[in-house]
């Protein structure tokens, strides 16, 4: 028989349940060619693997909002992984392997239960299919669920300690998110989604709502322009956020804060006008600036 050991508050887990659950996030990190997995071996073990399972987790409950199939199918998938968190936080033992793989960082960093909830309660938005030309409050509170919610889940799996730490988070996550909207601009209106404030698009004299009329007009620019303006002005408020007690713990962070600001500007430098060349930050690039800022002193 295979061995045993504790987990948490779940009981007793077969460890080879654990090992193949661990197994099973990293393989969703290394698969998805995120710019993050430069980032992620930064950490120390532990964190590194709790920094997989909150990775897998999004990367999951995304697809789900992302992937095909009826409004109501997608929101029943969703339902059933609020339940799974529901298990983790009431010391049950989760069915999916994320979740299994999120157990032992929950009682090892106090993740919160509220954060892994808000991220399925942005999913739910794109899967409900409202965000064409939200208004800006709408945004917000979409990028506070999407991207602040994963931020605060990161920090404590980092191990920031400082008091502007939850606000770091907040501001970094929505400066990435406004980021991949606009480099993101034509993939989204694939999927008639269109992330653009209405507001913008109204000050720019762009009267269409449809995504694949809004991503022609020539007035576009000025509506992206100044969301990219938004997101800039995030990027450096995040960077006076930064604690010198938590230098050390946030690199990671402060990695992909220097991929993501280096394609917000290259985004901008491109420009947003029809058509539009794909902009990235090619993996020799990522990773030399990983081993940039890992070298830097604490």
């Amino acid at each position: 028989m295979a061995a045993r050991g504790p987990i948490g508050g779940a009981g007793l887990l077969r460890l080879s349940e654990l090992a193949a659950a661990l197994a099973h996030v990293e393989r969703v990190v290394r698969r998805s060619g995120t710019s993050f997995y430069w980032a992620m071996r930064l950490l120390p073990p532990e964190r590194r693997a709790a920094m997989y399972a909150i990775y897998a987790f999004c990367r999951e409950v995304d697809d789900i909002a992302d992937g095909p199939g009826a409004v109501a199918g997608k929101l029943a998938q969703l339902a059933a992984w609020r339940e799974e968190v529901e298990a983790l936080f009431a010391g049950r033992p989760p069915r999916r392997p994320t979740a299994l793989a999120l157990l032992r960082p929950v009682r090892a960093f106090g993740l919160p239960k509220d954060e892994l909830i808000g991220v399925i309660d942005g999913m739910e938005m794109d899967a409900r299919e409202l965000m064409r030309a939200p208004r800006l409050a709408t945004l917000e509170l979409y990028c506070r669920r999407v991207a602040g919610a994963v931020g605060m889940l990161s920090i404590r799996a980092f191990g920031a300690r400082g008091p502007a730490a939850p606000a770091f988070a907040v501001a970094l996550g929505e400066a990435l998110q406004l980021t991949n909207i606009l480099r993101d601009l034509d993939e989204d209106a694939e999927r008639r989604r269109l992330y653009l404030p209405a507001e913008l698009l109204a000050s720019a004299g762009v009267a269409a709502r449809d995504p694949q009329a809004v991503l022609v007009d020539p007035r576009l620019s000025a509506a992206c322009e100044a969301l990219a303006e938004r997101a800039a002005l995030r990027f450096a408020e995040a960077d006076r956020l930064r604690s010198p007690d938590d230098r050390a713990a946030l690199r990671p962070a402060v990695l992909m804060m220097k991929v993501y600001e280096r394609l917000l500007g290259r985004l901008r430098a491109r420009g947003f006008a029809w058509p539009r060349a794909p902009v990235s930050i090619p993996a020799p690039e990522r990773a030399w600036i990983a081993l940039r800022y890992s070298l830097l002193p604490a």
